[in-house]
């Protein structure tokens, strides 16, 4: 049997000790079986496993993070940023279908200087390489954002932040030393998203995010296993009186700094239509994008409602179990918006040749959630400044090996889609 079947046969047993209740009345935790289950998630290799890096600059690849990660963070931490949606097929899924796409390589071109850079709203970026919105970053490390955002000055990285960031707005942007995105959760109360966004304009962000792909809620049977299976007091995380808290530092009736939000954000509007778009648009004067596209259609609905941009998205394999990767997903929505605004992909990224396929692809830019999160959680603002550089080496390396001496220069020609 295949190394791949193997692995995939491993996963379904744990995932069915994990929900035996025979389990439960042997009076066996549940712990060591979710322990087991996150060792198979996300590629990372028995050896990756078995020995854990010392220091963020031993690291090898992006999975070397993860490990760490996993050993340092509290279970309930872990199992917040390793859940998935259902039983966290998700996330084989989006790294699957990165193998649908075969690299076509070109040779004896002159790769001695490599431009890795972007211009997205006419900013010229370094890399392509985005730092995507994640929530709550104190659960991971206590400098949270901030180590984040320095990382990304240092290495001349797009941040976008999370609406439930453990950390302001305004102290993320001087942190960075220059604008950011803010990743918009509308409210059900159109006054408190509009509170939300003059208070990034005002702080200088550069672009609205609006996130469309969470409004049925999602089913993260992981996170809720791991929350069980966690024997801390909860609400020493929870208490906004505690530096870097995990929650939100939005007060949910006037999205004021200080307050005692909750850590999820504030309540957000199942009924919301194409027209929010229009409406956000005509609320502010930053560039205005939507989150969580993954259909051709919706992508032709963005642009026809108002929108600057796109990111194509399944929120890293946590809002649906739909059994499609957005890298799958993305050519439709290259087709539909025919080069006329920036498309920004995420969920699944883990490799340089990953990156390289999107861009090939037709995307303009690429997100990272995860990895930059083992890093955070594994060494602070080291392992976030690590993982990006990990990545970038490695697209850097498959572009010189694809004769490719600049990301305008990465073509759909050197793209095959397997059969």
């Amino acid at each position: 049997m295949p190394e791949s079947d193997l692995a995939a046969t491993r996963r379904q047993f744990l995932g069915f000790l994990a929900a035996s209740p025979a389990l439960a009345l042997a009076g066996t935790g549940t712990g060591l079986v979710q322990r087991l289950l996150a060792a198979t998630t996300d590629g990372a290799s028995h050896a990756q496993q078995a020995d854990l890096v010392a220091s963020a600059t031993e690291a090898l690849s992006v999975f070397d993070f993860q490990a760490v990660a996993r050993q340092v963070l509290p279970t309930a931490h872990y199992a917040y940023l390793a859940t998935s949606v259902d039983d966290d097929r998700m996330l084989e899924v989006n790294r699957e279908g990165f193998r649908q796409f075969q690299l076509r390589m070109r040779r004896l071109v002159d790769v001695r200087t490599i431009d890795t850079s972007v211009d997205i709203f006419g900013s010229r970026w370094e890399t392509p390489i985005v730092i995507q919105p994640t929530g709550s970053n104190g659960a991971f490390h206590p400098d949270a954002e901030l180590a984040v955002a320095r990382a990304a000055k240092a290495k001349g990285h797009l941040q976008m932040l999370s609406t439930v960031a453990s950390t302001p707005i305004e102290e993320v942007i001087a942190a960075r030393g220059g604008p950011i995105w803010f990743q918009l959760y509308a409210a059900t109360d159109w006054t408190l998203t509009e509170a939300m966004v003059r208070r990034a304009e005002a702080a200088g962000a550069a672009a609205v995010v609006l996130t469309v792909d969470l409004q049925a809620g999602s089913n993260r049977l992981t996170a809720l296993r791991g929350i069980r299976a966690d024997d801390r007091d909860c609400a020493l995380c929870h208490d906004p009186d505690q530096p870097r808290a995990m929650h939100t530092h939005l007060d949910p009736s006037s999205f004021v700094t200080g307050g005692r939000p909750p850590r999820t954000g504030p309540s957000r509007p199942v009924g919301m239509t194409w027209d929010y778009v229009t409406r956000l648009k005509n609320a502010t004067s930053m560039k205005v994008l939507v989150k969580g596209i993954v259909t051709g259609e919706d992508a032709s609905l963005s642009e026809a409602y108002g929108a600057d941009g796109i990111v194509v998205s399944n929120h890293g394999a946590r809002a649906g179990a739909t059994d499609r990767s957005t890298i799958e997903a993305l050519p439709e929505i290259v087709e539909a918006v025919g080069g006329r605004m920036p498309i920004i992909i995420d969920s699944g990224f883990r490799r340089g040749t990953d990156i390289f396929k999107a861009l090939a692809l037709g995307a303009t830019a690429v997100g990272i959630g995860r990895p930059y999160l083992w890093g955070l959680a594994s060494f602070g603002q080291a392992g976030v400044a690590a993982v990006l550089g990990l990545l970038r080496r490695e697209l850097e390396m498959v572009m010189r090996q694809a004769g490719a001496t600049s990301v305008a220069r990465i073509m759909p020609s050197h793209i095959l889609r397997r059969g």
